[in-house]
This record gives C-alpha cells, structure tokens and sequence, in this order.
C-alpha cells in the first residue's frame, strides 16, 4: 500500500553573492530600491516538499505516491522520479505554466533573498485523492490553497489518515480553517515557530490541539523535537551529524521518517528517532535530495546512535 504526498514539486535555484547585502542596499535608500548581484555561483536542485518526502521515503524502502501539479519545464524532474522508481501518476502536468520554483540568492553572511514563483502549484486542486483502498496513509504538505483545504476533505471522505503539515503555507489559513485541517487530520506536524502561529491562529493550547489528534509533532532544529501523544510527551534528540552542511530539506526528510514508523506501527519513540536519523542524514549533504544509503545503512546509524536497530 502507497502513502500518498501531497505536496510541491520545485525547483531550487541556489546562488551565491560574493560579497554582503547591506553593502548594495543603503537603509535610506529603499524606496528607490535598483541593485545587480553578480552570482557567479549558481546550482540548480531537485526540491519541493512532495519530492523531498518521496526521496526519503523511497531510501526507507516505503511505497511514496507523490501528487503534485508540474509545468511545462518538468521533464527533467519526472525523469529523475522514473530513475529513482518512484511512482508519478497523479503528477499532474499543467500546460502553459512553470514548475514552481525558488531562486536563492545567499551572501557571505548566509542573508538570503528569495523569490518563490508557484507556477503549476496553484492549480494543485486539479488533482484529487484517489479511493478505492490505494492509499494507505497520507500527507498534506505546503501545496496551493485550494489543493490543501480540497484535499485535506477528500482524505476525510476516505477515510484514510493523514499528516496535515502547513509548513509555510500556514499563514494562508485563518483560524477557522485550521481548525477544520486538525478536525479532519490525524496527526499533525509543525515547526515550533509554525506551533506558536497554530497555537494563536486556532486559540487552543498545544495540550489542546494535541488531544485533537492522534499526535502533535513538534520538530526544534537542533534541540531535537517533541511527540505529544496518548496523553504523553516524548522527547527526541538530535542525532550528531558528522558535518554539518545543509539544513535545506531536514524537515521533509524528518516527515520520511514519520510517515514510515506511522505506517509501520512503531511506537512513538522509535519513530521520532527514525525521523531524527533522516533528518541527520540529509544535512550531511547539500541540497534536499542529494543524501543516499539504504535501509541497512539507516539502521546503523540509528543503532549507534540508539542502541538498537529499528528493524
């Protein structure tokens, strides 16, 4: 059976100043904004929360399903999803639009600017949940507006469980609108900066929102992440890395992990700290796709870091 992610698929174009931002932009200045960065450094990487989860997922030997609406550019990127066995058929090609795509420029301060273009990720409500007993389990992953309140009722007329994972498209919801996302979720997964905006925009408690659901997970950065379930809360650690290099896709690779013990039946702790091993193995690496290894692999990295394997 599939879990089924639905999500963005995107491409990162990643370049690098040579110099410092607030050299360019004069403070009293901004109203005329005109400035030129030369980037000499440009790398241009598969991403996209959906594509993100799926490579992971599929490391762990899961069955990703990844539902996602690409533009006219994406060939590239379904080439890459055949290579790597994944299964693409509800990505959904839009004609006449672009990938989404996010173009990072970084200066010698690691100060970024951004521009995101959604592109074919604004027409994710073309796509729909499939029935019929296919999916297992489910994510709702930073997607178009439509497609994540349309998809969230689809999984709940399924009746099949689901992560509802905001991301930075939680503040496109109101407070009202969340509340119905948590109603229909089983579990839900956020960020603590993402907890404290769910936390204001809802007006219930984490105690609260987590007895809405079946778990409430909360992921720290580097002070680890916290599962609040069965009236418990269970504390995960970071597991070291051995270089840190690239925190870019960390939090997908985490929700691989997640997603995997969920299915599974691992208890909570043992599947949070599946989660921080993915995590971990991703910020070895630049880019969010470009970790590898296998289920052995993973399994000793978590037994050294456990002291059993968790398989």
């Amino acid at each position: 059976m599939a879990t089924l992610i639905c999500g963005s698929i995107a491409y990162d174009s990643i370049m690098v100043f040579e110099g410092r931002f607030k050299d360019h932009i004069l403070p009293n200045q901004v109203h005329i904004l005109n400035v030129a960065f030369l980037v000499p450094q440009m790398r241009r990487e598969f991403g996209g929360c959906a594509g993100n989860i799926a490579y992971s997922l599929k490391m762990l030997g899961g069955a990703p399903l990844p539902m996602a609406t690409v533009g006219d550019d994406a060939q590239p990127y379904l080439d890459r999803l055949d290579a790597l066995g994944i299964d693409r058929r509800h990505v959904r090609h839009v004609p006449g639009t672009f990938t989404a795509q996010a173009f990072i420029t970084t200066d010698l301060d690691d100060n970024q600017i951004t521009a995101f273009h959604p592109g074919a990720m604004s027409h994710s409500h073309l796509n729909a949940v499939p029935g019929a007993g296919e999916i297992r389990l489910g994510i709702i992953a930073p997607d178009g507006r439509d497609g994540m309140l349309q998809h969230a009722q689809q999984f709940a007329d399924h009746g099949v469980p689901f992560v509802f994972d905001p991301g930075q498209g939680l503040p496109m919801f109101d407070g009202d609108e969340l509340k119905r996302f948590i109603a229909r979720a089983h579990y839900v997964a956020v960020n603590d900066y993402e907890a404290k905006l769910l936390i204001e925009r809802t007006g219930m408690e984490a105690g609260a929102l987590a007895r809405k659901v079946k778990a409430l997970i909360v992921t720290r950065g580097g002070k680890g992440s916290e599962i609040h379930a069965d009236g418990q809360r269970f504390e995960i650690p970071v597991v070291p890395p051995r270089a840190v290099t690239d925190p870019t896709g960390c939090g997908d690779a985490y929700r691989a992990g997640l997603l995997y013990g969920i299915e599974h039946g691992m208890d909570w702790q043992t599947t949070g700290r599946l989660a921080a091993v993915m995590g971990t193995l991703k910020i070895e690496f630049g880019g969010a796709q470009n970790h590898s290894g296998d289920r052995t692999l993973i399994a000793d990295r978590f037994a050294q870091a456990f002291g059993y394997r968790p398989w």
